[in-house]
């Protein structure tokens, strides 16, 4: 059987994705350091207007609200025994929303990092992440997913897990990056590396790409590197509305929806398959990345030029894949999604 999101790919040259989880949620109320996980079950109706944004903004597909909803991260909020129900829930509002919709919108599981370092670096085996990523997996199966989104991730060894998950769970996969400084992930994955890394799996993902990072042009010429290698694998673009700015004690990005407009044409005319936003992508930029990318045919393949001149520039001069660009860091903190 053909899974949904590869023959809605083979119908379309392009699909678009949500925004950003995170974002709608603190302008729902959340709190910092609270999980957001626990609202599938306490404020399931929130849950439900954060996926019908971007349903009715025109996405295609949209992601579940389980990015943190691995035993690890749980564990941070006593919820590492709830993994499961929480990840179901969060299917099924998604699954209801979805079939609700007048045309065909693709559920996406969600599941980003554990938030530990692997082996050797940190005491994570990868045995272990398998488990961690495979509980949450069926979770979001028995929920009614689509298909299975790893997102965010920065070791290769912790994407590779996620994808043995994803086969022992039975699921078609996406699986996307973030590359930050230099066009590297913190653990100094770059998009040649990506490729290679996707190339070699057993249980191959559906399409894979980038994530979050630094700012949209940083990501746009992240998926010009996964081109260059020669990848036929579609291609997925979901990038930052912009940079963001700690005003009034809250973190806001200064990507317009023009801006983002502009992204979505360049991302889409740079090789992107599936395009859609990160951090502080609102309802109101998707909306006009999507009347951007209906209104505007394709073009030729953007210039580095033509994206820092568009977008901005660049945070770096080297992508990483030249050598000239520092190597890996041990990863701190716990990043989120949107």
């Amino acid at each position: 059987m053909t899974d949904a999101l590869s023959k809605l790919l083979s119908e379309r040259d392009w699909l678009m994705a949500d925004g950003a989880t995170g974002t709608t949620l603190f302008n729902m109320g959340l709190q910092s350091g609270d999980a957001p996980e626990l609202w599938n079950e306490q404020h399931p109706d929130r849950i439900r207007a954060l996926y019908q944004g971007p349903v009715d903004a025109g996405s295609d597909l949209f992601l579940t609200n389980s990015f943190g909803g691995n035993a690890a991260r749980l564990k941070l909020h006593d919820a590492q025994k709830r993994v499961r129900v929480l990840n179901r829930i969060a299917a099924e509002i998604g699954r209801e929303v979805a079939d609700r919709a007048a045309r065909k919108v693709i559920v996406a599981g969600s599941m980003g990092p554990t938030g530990e370092i692997m082996e050797p670096m940190g005491s994570l085996t990868f045995e272990n992440a398998v488990e961690i990523f495979h509980e949450q997996a069926e979770g979001l199966k028995e929920g009614g997913v689509d298909i299975l989104w790893v997102e965010t991730i920065s070791d290769p060894a912790e994407y590779r897990a996620a994808g043995k998950a994803a086969q022992l769970a039975g699921m078609p996969w996406c699986g996307t990056m973030s590359f930050d400084t230099s066009g590297r992930t913190m653990m100094g994955v770059t998009s040649s590396d990506m490729v290679a890394l996707v190339d070699r799996l057993e249980h191959k993902p559906i399409a894979f790409g980038a994530n979050c990072g630094v700012g949209a042009s940083d990501l746009l010429r992240t998926i010009l590197g996964f081109v260059a290698q020669g990848s036929e694998r579609p291609l997925i673009a979901k990038g930052n509305a912009g940079i963001p700015r700690y005003e009034h004690g809250h973190i806001h990005y200064d990507g317009t929806p023009e801006l983002m407009a502009e992204y979505a044409v360049l991302a889409r005319d740079a090789g992107a398959r599936i395009i859609g936003g990160c951090c502080g992508t609102t309802p109101e930029h998707l909306s006009r990345m999507h009347a951007a990318l209906v209104e505007h045919p394709p073009g030729a393949r953007p210039t580095l030029e033509q994206i820092s001149e568009k977008l901005g520039g660049f945070s770096s001069a080297s992508d990483g894949t030249d050598g000239n660009a520092p190597r890996s860091r041990a990863r701190t903190g716990r990043r989120r999604r949107g």
